[in-house]
């Protein structure tokens, strides 16, 4: 079985017309949804590239692999896998598979793809490295003009200076955009696998539409701003939240720069989306012309999410809402027939699965599940809670969030805890945490949240005391759980 896997940097699901938007032309990725596996409730287990990456990598949560932040702004942490860490591409290529990885690598500093055993030109950065050597002999070869931008968009820091950029016009043809480079390379690769013959898992891992969105006119203006409808949580307050969050929306500008001019930054990340759904769309028209399709299982997501200006931030941060949790994630096998899931998937459970699809043993993977089953339409048993978890970004900064059907926990431990009621709150405006109504939930959620860590061996359940209001009056650190025995 070949294996593509696509994968674009910070992208929201609800840009794509198959998650339901009526307004941004995806039609490459919604057909791949529409032959596929849509998977409606797919989450990173971290909002933050490298961490997220290294899961993916690995099929471990960012505690236990221990790369928990990027390192172009790392707070102490570790900068690369211990050498002695399980990672997929070794155990495909003990089964002769051919390895790939064109696009965003962003996995360690001293270590990169090619130390993982993936072909592909080294693309180290957070975002589209304009001055690499084979971008720049791939314009030459072509004729085609270099990178440059002007209109640039970016607000103004509290202390008066520049914010930082967020979006800006791009004085290249589509041709020449760091998109179609890395379609091209990524075509260029799958003609010689396919040449090869022996089983390939060709990776192509866009750098958008991460911000800066730096777009050419027929993207930059695709969208008429009149469209976007802004976020509802726009209306955020930070009223009972982490001080944090209202510290980071300074940070990232959101109220020195006009609504309308919103509106239009919205809109250009639209076009982002639209210029790499194209991309995508040559990559895969590619592998029907070699006839691939019948023989590969597709896989489309992202690393997290963005904000656009939802909860008046943008980027990501340490604010555990569904705008960068919630991710795209569609799963097409030979074979399998059309549907949508719902149960709560992640980004990690792509390890074991890619595993599963290659015939190779999933165990290593320790916290990622094959999603192979809920591809065929089978019904195995599924975890109803999702897990996440967030180091710091900047500055240390460590949380714990559990969600359920209904309700999501963040824990805070340096501040106030957070808990929302999706249903009546699916926008997260209101932090119910102290609502004497929801103890009861408050209570079951931490409970669970702390037995589950245990399980898994996140000592983070440490930070979880009685302090944290899990409804004992003392516990035994021997036992699995706690003893529920209510207060006064």
């Amino acid at each position: 079985m070949n294996l593509l896997f696509l994968m674009t940097d910070q992208h929201r699901v609800d840009t794509l017309g198959c998650y339901g938007n009526p307004h941004v032309a995806t039609p490459n990725l919604d057909r791949l949804a529409a032959t596929g596996t849509r998977f409606d409730r797919f989450y990173t287990p971290t909002a933050i590239c490298t961490p997220a990456r290294a899961s993916l990598l690995t099929g471990m949560a960012p505690f236990r692999h221990r790369l928990l932040a990027n390192y172009e702004r790392n707070v102490g942490y570790l900068e690369d896998l211990r050498e002695d860490a399980f990672t997929f591409p070794q155990a495909l290529r003990e089964r002769g598979y051919q390895l790939g990885l064109i696009g965003k690598w962003h996995g360690g500093t001293h270590r990169n793809a090619a130390s993982y055993g993936f072909d592909g030109p080294d693309l180290p950065g957070w975002h589209n490295p304009v001055d690499h050597p084979d971008y720049l002999a791939y314009l030459k070869e072509r004729g085609l003009p270099p990178y440059r931008i002007s209109d640039l968009i970016r607000g103004t820091t509290p202390n008066g200076n520049p914010g930082n950029l967020l979006a800006a016009r791009l004085h290249q043809p589509v041709e020449a955009t760091f998109e179609h480079y890395l379609a091209t390379r990524a075509i260029e690769h799958l003609e010689r696998y396919a040449a090869d013959g022996r089983p390939f898992f060709l990776a192509t891992h866009f750098f958008g539409p991460h911000l800066p969105y730096l777009l050419p006119d027929e993207y930059f203006d695709r969208y008429d701003p009149d469209l976007v409808e802004l976020p509802p949580s726009i209306a955020e307050t930070f009223e009972g939240k982490p001080p944090v969050q209202r510290n980071y929306s300074a940070h990232w500008t959101f109220d020195t720069i006009p609504i309308e001019v919103t509106r239009k930054l919205i809109a250009v990340y639209w076009g982002y989306v639209t210029l790499i759904d194209e991309q995508i769309g040559r990559i895969l028209a590619k592998l029907d012309e070699l006839g691939l399709t019948g023989e590969t299982s597709v896989f489309f997501t992202a690393d997290h999410g963005e904000f656009t200006g939802a909860h008046r931030l943008h980027d990501k941060g340490p604010a555990m809402y569904e705008d960068i949790y919630r991710i795209p994630g569609i799963v097409r096998i030979p074979g399998a027939s059309p549907q949508v899931r719902h149960e709560f998937v992640t980004l990690t459970d792509c390890t074991a699965t890619i595993l599963d699809l290659a015939g190779c043993d999933t165990a290593p993977a320790v916290d990622s599940r094959s999603l192979v089953p809920l591809v065929r339409g089978e019904h195995p048993e599924w975890p109803a809670e999702l897990l996440a978890e967030f180091h710091g970004h900047h500055f240390p900064y460590p949380q714990r969030m559990i969600r359920d059907e209904r309700y999501k926990l963040v824990v805070n431990p340096e501040s106030v805890n957070e808990l929302y009621d999706l249903f009546d709150d699916p926008h997260e405006l209101h932090n119910r945490y102290q609502h004497p109504e929801l103890r009861p939930v408050r209570q079951r959620l931490m409970r669970r949240l702390y037995d589950l860590l245990r399980e898994r061996g996140d000592n983070f359940y440490h930070w979880m005391t009685p302090m944290y209001d899990i409804g004992v009056s003392d516990y035994d650190p021997t036992l699995s759980s706690f003893e529920t025995v209510e207060a006064e």
